[in-house]
C-alpha cells in the first residue's frame, strides 16, 4: 500500500524550510526503496510546527513537526509508516487543540487536499456550489448571498449581495469581476494562503459571482512579493479552464466566465479599490473620486463588483449549504466565520477561522498563548497597519465588526498583531505617519501632507519639545485626515495614532529637553 507524506508548499513553511524537508523525504524514500508519495498541500496554519509533515496512516493524518532535514532520517528509522514514537510527534492533527476547535467553512480543504488536484478538490465538497448556481436565475443567486448576511472580509465590511445586486441591476454589455488579492497588511496572510492552499475555491467564487452578475471576464489583482500565490493561481486557472469550469460554457451551462491572473507592484494604495482598477487598466495607482462607485462605472468603465479573496472564497459554502446554513454562525450583522490571522509577539501565531463573536481577550490569551517572549501583553492591533491599538483594558470587546466600531477600532482584513510591555506606542505612531506618508499616492492634501506633518509633530513629542501643545496637534492633524482624505489610506491612519495617545498617554510624555539636560 502506497505511503502518503504531506509537506506543504506554502510561502510560510518554506520560509522555513520545508523544500529542504521535501528533498530529504524524497531521498530516504528512494534510499529504502519504500512504495511512497509525497504530496504539496497548503499550510494548515499552525506556523509554530511549521514545516508540519503529515503521513497517512489508516485514513488518519499523523503529524511530525516543526521538522528539519536534518530529523528526517531518524523520523524513517523510528517507523514513519506505522506512525512510530518520535520526538517531534504530535498524533492526529485534526485533534490538536488549535484546529479542533475552529469552525472551518472557507478553509475547509486548506492544508488537507493537493492544491492544484482537481479531483482532490472535488472529493471534498468542491464545486457543489458552482453546480447548484448554474440551475438558479441570477437574482437567486445574489438573493443567497444576500440572505447569507457575508460582508466584505478585506476591511469595509460591506454587504456582498448588495454590491452583487448593484451590479447585476446596472445596464452594460460588459461586466467584470476583480478579486482583490493586494494583501498589503502587516500581520496578514488568509489570502496568501488560499490562493497558496486551495486556488480552485476562489476560482469557484468568482465563477459564481460571474453567473450572479452577469459578468463574463474576471482578474485577480495580486501582489509580485507573492510569487508562490500567482504561481499556484495561474496553474489552477489553466486546469480551471481545461476542464471546462471556465471559458465560454462553463460547466456545459452555455453561460461564460473567464478570469486572469494579474499582478501588481506591490504599492499599498493599490488595495484601495479604485486605485486597483487604475492598475490594472495600465495606469498609475492612484484613488478615483466617488461617485460613480465601481458597481456602475469600475474597470474600462464597466459595472464591476470588487470583492476580496476571502469574500470570494466564502461564496461556494453558501451556495453549497444554503444562505441559513452560513448565517446561522456569528453574532449581530457579523455573520459568518472569519479567518483571524495571529501574528506578532505571540507563541502560537497563524490561522484560526472561527464564527464571530469571540472576545479579544479570548483571541490573544487562549489561542494565540500569549506572548513569545513571555512578557504581558501591552497592546494588541486589530486591522492592519491603520487598525486602532487595544489595551487589555479593551479585551472584553468581542470580534464584531460593530463592536469595535464602537470602541473606535475597526475589524479590517482580521490581522491581529500583539505588542508585549517593551513596545513604545509613541514609536508605533509615529510608524504610523510614516507609513502613510510612504505609501501615499498624492492625490489629496490631507494624506498627502498630513502625514508628512504627523511624522514631524511625533518626532518634536519624543524629543520634548513642547509636548502639550504638539499633542493637541497631532491630535488635529488626525482630525484632518480623518474627513479630508480621499480613501482609507489617510482616512485611517488616524486610528492607530489616536488609539495609541488615549490607551496610553504615558509613551506620549517624554522628559522635556531641559529637564533631561538638569
Amino acid at each position: 500500500m502506497t505511503l502518503t507524506i504531506y509537506v506543504p508548499r506554502d510561502a510560510a513553511a518554506l520560509s522555513l524550510g520545508a523544500e529542504k524537508v521535501a528533498e530529504a523525504i524524497a531521498q530516504e524514500v528512494a534510499k529504502r526503496g519504500l512504495d511512497a508519495r509525497i504530496v504539496r498541500n497548503g499550510s494548515r496554519g499552525m506556523f509554530w510546527l511549521e514545516p508540519l509533515v503529515e503521513v497517512e496512516i489508516g485514513g488518519k493524518r499523523i503529524g511530525y513537526g516543526p521538522m528539519k532535514a536534518r530529523d528526517v532520517p531518524a523520523l524513517f528509522d523510528a517507523g514513519l509508516a506505522e506512525g512510530g514514537e518520535h520526538q517531534l510527534c504530535l498524533g492526529e492533527v485534526e485533534n490538536l487543540p488549535f484546529l479542533k476547535e475552529q469552525t472551518r467553512l472557507t478553509f475547509a480543504r486548506c492544508g488537507i487536499t493537493d492544491p492544484l488536484s482537481l479531483e482532490d478538490y472535488e472529493a471534498h465538497g468542491g464545486l457543489r456550489g458552482l453546480c447548484r448556481a448554474i440551475g438558479m436565475a441570477a437574482a437567486d443567486i445574489v438573493k443567497d448571498v444576500t440572505d447569507s448576511g457575508l460582508r466584505g472580509r478585506g476591511g469595509a465590511g460591506f454587504p456582498t449581495g448588495i454590491k452583487w445586486k448593484t451590479v447585476l441591476d446596472a445596464p452594460g454589455d460588459r461586466k467584470y469581476i476583480v478579486c482583490n488579492a493586494d494583501e498589503g497588511d502587516s500581520g496578514t496572510f488568509a489570502d496568501r494562503m488560499i490562493m497558496e492552499g486551495d486556488p480552485f475555491v476562489l476560482i469557484e467564487g468568482m465563477a459564481i459571482a460571474g453567473l450572479a452578475t452577469g459578468a463574463t471576464k474576471g482578474f485577480v489583482y495580486t501582489r509580485s512579493e507573492y510569487p508562490h500565490a500567482i504561481a499556484a493561481m495561474t496553474e489552477a486557472v489553466e486546469i480551471a479552464r481545461k476542464a471546462g469550469i471556465l471559458g465560454a460554457s462553463v460547466l456545459g451551462s452555455g453561460k461564460a466566465f473567464d478570469m486572469e491572473i494579474r499582478t501588481g507592484a506591490g504599492a499599498y494604495v493599490c488595495g484601495e479599490e479604485t486605485a486597483l482598477l487604475n492598475s490594472l487598466e495600465g495606469k498609475r495607482g492612484i484613488v478615483r473620486a466617488k461617485p460613480p462607485l465601481p458597481a456602475h462605472k469600475g474597470l474600462f468603465n464597466c459595472p464591476t463588483v470588487i470583492n476580496n479573496v476571502i469574500s470570494l472564497a466564502s461564496v461556494p459554502v453558501i451556495l453549497d449549504k444554503g444562505a441559513a446554513f452560513y448565517r446561522d454562525f456569528g453574532m449581530g450583522r457579523s455573520r459568518g466565520t472569519i479567518p483571524l490571522q495571529i501574528a506578532g509577539n505571540v507563541k502560537h501565531g497563524g490561522l484560526y477561522e472561527t464564527a464571530f463573536g469571540l472576545s479579544l481577550g479570548d483571541i490573544v490569551d487562549r489561542i494565540g498563548d500569549g506572548t513569545a517572549t513571555g512578557r504581558p501583553v501591552k497592546a494588541v492591533q486589530v486591522g492592519g497597519p491603520l487598525g486602532a491599538y487595544f489595551p487589555r483594558a479593551l479585551f472584553d470587546t468581542p470580534f464584531d465588526y460593530e463592536f469595535f466600531a464602537a470602541k473606535d477600532g475597526l475589524i479590517g482584513h482580521a490581522g491581529i498583531v500583539v505588542f508585549d510591555d517593551t513596545a513604545d506606542m509613541l514609536k508605533q505612531a509615529r510608524f504610523a505617519m510614516e507609513f502613510c506618508a510612504v505609501e501615499s499616492c498624492g492625490k489629496c492634501t490631507p494624506c498627502r501632507i498630513g502625514s508628512t506633518r504627523g511624522v514631524e509633530t511625533a518626532d518634536k513629542i519624543a524629543r520634548g519639545i513642547e509636548p502639550e501643545k504638539n499633542r493637541v496637534l497631532l491630535a488635529d492633524l488626525c482630525n484632518t485626515m480623518k474627513f479630508g482624505s480621499l480613501c482609507a489610506l489617510g482616512g485611517f491612519t488616524p486610528y492607530p495614532v489616536m488609539s495609541a495617545m488615549t490607551h496610553f498617554p504615558e509613551d506620549f510624555s517624554p522628559i522635556p529637553l531641559i529637564e533631561a539636560a538638569e
